[in-house]
């Protein structure tokens, strides 16, 4: 296994990203091992927290609004560069949980600040990570995270598909604007979400197709949906759940666990 990596998870709207990144810590964490693991919620809707069970007081965003109202009042902050002091506040957002420790990114007020919010993100995120052994990124929905450059610093990145033409040119485009703008991960997986049994041909030709290796399937589970509706945490979901027994080939595949 490998001993420190950053794993990037993408891919259109209401594909799965947030459920995979939820279900690969869980299978993390019921190894039982010693590696320090950060959770980032790198999506504005901030749904993360929930499905972990975890509660955040404060996002990114909160910070940054908090910071935009208070250097803008007189004698705010002297001898201190803003940069300085606003990332000393998104350390605020930081939360540190025994097994391991969650970053919300939120969303900002107003306009013309987003792309403030990202380059913070990725500032903070460039000193947190080497902090930990594993840092497991849910970004947000589409293209824009790669245009903005936040997955720069990504060892793996993991492309989320649910079985449609929209899933398959999304994940495409997303290897395309890897090139494009020069970001250099080291592997680029595609998982397939919810295919039926007649269906999962197609996903293995795309992927020869494209060069985007096939990590694996995460298959219908009525379980996630049970405990989706009932906002319970998935972390707590049984062991012998099909999800989870395809997320531990898919972390074994990326090589989180052995």
């Amino acid at each position: 296994m490998i001993n420190k990596m950053i794993i990037s998870v993408s891919g259109k709207g209401g594909a799965g990203k947030t459920t995979l990144v939820a279900l690969l810590l869980k299978v993390l964490l019921s190894h039982r091992s010693d590696k320090a693991i950060l959770v980032v919620d790198a999506d504005p809707a901030t749904n993360l927290p929930e499905v972990l069970g975890v509660k955040v007081e404060k996002t990114i965003g909160d910070i940054v609004n908090d910071f935009r109202d208070t250097v803008s009042k007189p004698k705010t902050a002297i001898g201190l560069s803003k940069d300085t002091l606003l990332e000393a506040w998104v350390y605020e957002a930081l939360v540190e949980l025994p097994e391991f420790d969650l970053l919300a990114m939120g969303r900002t007020e107003g306009e013309g600040c987003y792309c403030y919010v990202n380059a913070v993100l990725t500032k903070v995120l460039d000193r947190l990570s080497s902090n930990y052994d594993i840092v497991l990124m849910d970004m947000e929905a589409g293209l824009e995270h790669i245009s903005r450059r936040t997955d720069r610093n990504v060892d793996t990145m993991i492309i989320v598909t649910d079985p449609s033409v929209m899933g398959f040119r999304t994940a495409e485009r997303i290897k395309e604007l890897l090139k494009e703008v020069h970001i250099e991960v080291k592997k680029v997986y595609v998982v397939g979400n919810r295919f039926p049994d007649k269906m999962k041909d197609l996903i293995w030709k795309w992927s020869l197709k494209t060069g985007i290796e096939l990590a694996g399937l995460l298959p219908e589970d009525p379980t996630i949906y049970e405990y989706n509706m009932l906002g319970k945490p998935l972390l707590e979901i049984p062991d012998d759940s099909p999800a989870v027994k395809a997320t531990k080939e898919i972390a074994k595949k990326i090589g989180i666990i052995s």
